[in-house]
């Protein structure tokens, strides 16, 4: 098992529960790195005390460095830093838990640095999966996944030795707090309505692209890139309970699957002692609290970001960065109340049909792309397109 880790965006949902579980298996924290959130940096870099720190922020940087001056930390600044911090020679493993686009090149400099890389940011594959993949067989690099559905997978793939015995892969959707609605039913929902996931705590924007199912779709396409599946071959099921976190089913109908409550804690700690498991802070598993599990087929008209991820995945290219970075602006519009919950996943379908498709060939094609998407989501919302 490892004893140094580097953790990216630590002060975000999976990076608290990345340092509880730092903390339970007593490891040493060697790095951190956070977007602008220096007040909680600070006290996780007095209880932790990591060699070096970075935020991406410069000017939020700045006053870190004078805050904790009384401090050996080294803090860094900007994309640069923490790009630094995702190769830092002490670390044995890095967990990118950066959200959206941007984790994409700290996950590329872990890569080159020959770090195995836990990753809990799936934008990283669906912009660029071509690109990661490629460099980790380059250096040898492992790419463990972090979401629940993904390390649900990656558990129970352990000892099939021969890809040829798998049909398909099934990934779980609790359905968010809004499965089971109307087009009409959602035309009104509120930014508090979306936000109340009803089975997990996460952070703002994954609870929100659980909401629309933007998320699933995201992750249909992730686990195609990490398990080299034809994406036909990769289908999802609402599970509200979100206790089977997904399974995989075998040439001969056998189905296996991977349960344990809803806690990230979990699928955190198995990317960081694999392949070994340890005893855990997190609540074990009761079946009998729960008496029964519910199974339902996704709404694909209603949800509408489920399918164009799937075809978006089909036609490459430039387009799933383009989907992806339209959703996240989408997002964040959202969140700043500038849009409806419905017209994410319309700014998502414009995009999709609008797009000039291109052939991405480096991370700079890959920004251009990232920029270009953004603009026509907000040309859009500004010219009231939707």
């Amino acid at each position: 098992m490892i004893h140094n880790i580097s953790i990216l965006g630590s002060t975000g949902s999976i990076g608290r529960q990345a340092l509880e579980v730092a903390r339970n298996l007593k490891l040493n924290v060697v790095a951190l790195s956070a977007n602008s959130n220096i007040e909680l940096l600070e006290e996780q870099i007095r209880e932790f005390s990591p060699r070096l720190v970075a935020v991406s922020d410069k000017k939020a940087a700045d006053e870190l460095r004078v805050n904790i001056k009384d401090l050996n930390t080294k803090v860094l600044a900007g994309n640069e830093g923490i790009c630094e911090v995702a190769a830092c020679d002490e670390a044995e493993l890095v967990l990118n838990s950066i959200m959206g686009i941007a984790g994409l090149e700290p996950t590329l400099s872990a890569i080159k640095a020959k770090k195995n890389v836990a990753l809990a940011n799936k934008e990283t594959l669906v912009a660029g999966g071509e690109i990661v993949t490629n460099l980790a067989k380059k250096f040898g690099v492992k790419i463990i996944p972090v979401d629940s559905e993904h390390s649900a997978i990656f558990q129970c793939l352990q000892g099939c030795n021969d890809k040829k015995q798998l049909k398909r892969l099934i990934l779980t959707a609790s359905g968010g707090p809004f499965f089971g609605r109307s087009l009409d039913e959602l035309k009104n929902v509120s930014l508090e309505q979306t936000l109340s996931h009803p089975n997990w705590n996460m952070g703002a924007k994954i609870t929100v692209d659980s909401a629309t199912m933007m998320n699933k779709g995201l992750e249909i396409i992730e686990a195609a890139w990490l398990f080299d599946m034809d994406i036909d071959n990769i289908s999802v099921v609402i599970h509200k309970e979100s206790v089977i976190h997904s399974l995989i089913e075998y040439v001969d109908n056998s189905v296996i699957a991977q349960l344990g409550v809803p806690d990230m804690k979990i699928p955190i700690q198995y990317a960081i002692t694999y392949p070994k498991r340890v005893k855990s802070c997190a609540k074990p598993l009761s079946l009998t609290d729960y008496g029964s599990l519910s199974f339902f087929e996704p709404d694909y008209d209603t949800f509408e970001c489920l399918k164009i991820c799937v075809n978006a995945f089909k036609i490459g290219k430039s387009l799933p960065t383009a989907i992806n970075s339209a959703n996240e602006e989408a997002v964040k519009l959202f969140l700043n109340r500038e849009i409806s919950f419905l017209q994410i996943q319309e700014l998502v379908k414009l995009v999709y049909q609008n797009h000039k498709i291109v052939d991405i060939k480096s991370v700079e094609d890959i920004k251009v792309i990232d920029k270009s998407a953004r603009e026509f989501v907000n040309e859009c919302v500004n010219k009231r397109l939707v």
